[in-house]
């Protein structure tokens, strides 16, 4: 009887173990998605997904799911740190009525989306709502992407905790009924940096809103309304534009209100149709007076604040 106990408890021991070694097996810190993929596969090179919400269960915290070929991939939703990576080939997500990405990670997760094309179904009446949308986590990259055609914005950072970052390089930001990028939280501050990027016909191109701290420098703004907002409602916005050049917007350059700060230093400013840097109520422009602003409905920087150059 004993012995029969003892074969049995052993029995179970093993079944347990080998259980506990298959999930964390099925979990690697690589895997892949192909267009010709299937996510009853174990996302290996030689086994690919096919979408990245069929490969982000089998990736590990940390860990990066990678596209092997062209294809179409899907809305996902990131709940942990991971990088997705569609670079040296055609990777894309092309969503209707709903966010391209969204990221809801943990207080402690990095996130990094890298080299994917993310698209709203242009005139189908139904297109996307944002392009990516960063709710929570310690800090989001977005590096060499390609968004377009969203019914709200391109990058949307609404966040609710203190210090939270976002990175962007080499990105393009186009057709957003809404902001190419609005960045805000509830809590604390959120900080952004962006640089080589361009915010083309969006409705604003970068909207640093409450509780923000936006660099932008290198960058190139075309929109339907203004190029830059610093809006302070709700609490003190600051936005630093550098080495840039703020074009043909519908409405002002430069704009802020409402406790927004915009700095501006090394400019182009021409041809908005408002003016071309506005210091709207209760906003503040510094300018270290080296921008060129000119051919806008008003020029100059009537109202701003100088700034000496150290």
């Amino acid at each position: 009887m004993n012995k029969f106990r003892f074969t049995t408890n052993a029995v179970a021991i093993a079944i347990f173990i080998f259980a506990f070694a298959s999930m964390a097996h099925a979990q690697a810190s690589r895997t892949w998605v192909s267009g010709v993929g299937d996510d009853a596969n174990p996302c290996s090179r030689t086994a690919p997904c096919k979408t990245f919400a069929g490969a982000i269960s089998k990736t590990a915290l940390g860990g990066e799911i990678d596209a092997l070929d062209p294809g179409g991939f899907g809305a996902l939703t990131i709940t942990k740190a991971i990088t997705i990576d569609g670079s040296g080939t055609f990777a894309s997500v092309l969503v209707a009525g709903t966010n391209g990405i969204v990221v809801q990670a943990g207080a402690n997760d990095t996130v990094a989306i890298r080299g994917l094309s993310i698209n709203g179904i242009s005139g189908s009446g139904n297109g996307g709502l944002n392009g990516i949308r960063f709710l929570s986590g310690k800090e989001l990259n977005v590096v060499n992407c390609y968004i377009q055609n969203f019914n709200n914005n391109g990058i949307d950072v609404a966040v609710g905790a203190d210090n939270e970052k976002v990175f962007v390089k080499g990105t393009v930001v186009k057709n957003c009924a809404g902001d190419g990028i609005a960045v805000t939280t509830s809590v604390g501050t959120v900080r952004a940096a962006i640089v080589d990027s361009a915010f083309v016909e969006n409705a604003n191109g970068l909207h640093g809103k409450a509780n923000s701290r936006v660099s932008a420098d290198r960058c190139s703004f075309y929109n339907g309304g203004n190029g830059v907002f610093s809006d302070g409602t709700g609490g003190t916005a600051v936005v630093d534009v550098t080495n840039s050049s703020v074009f043909n917007n519908t409405s002002q350059g430069i704009n802020t209100n409402s406790g927004g700060i915009a700095r501006i230093n090394n400019c182009d400013i021409y041809v908005n149709s408002g003016t071309g840097a506005l210091v709207g109520a209760g906003g503040e422009i510094d300018t270290w007076g080296n921008n060129r602003i000119f051919a806008n409905g008003t020029d100059g920087c009537t109202g701003c604040t100088p700034k000496g150059v150290n």
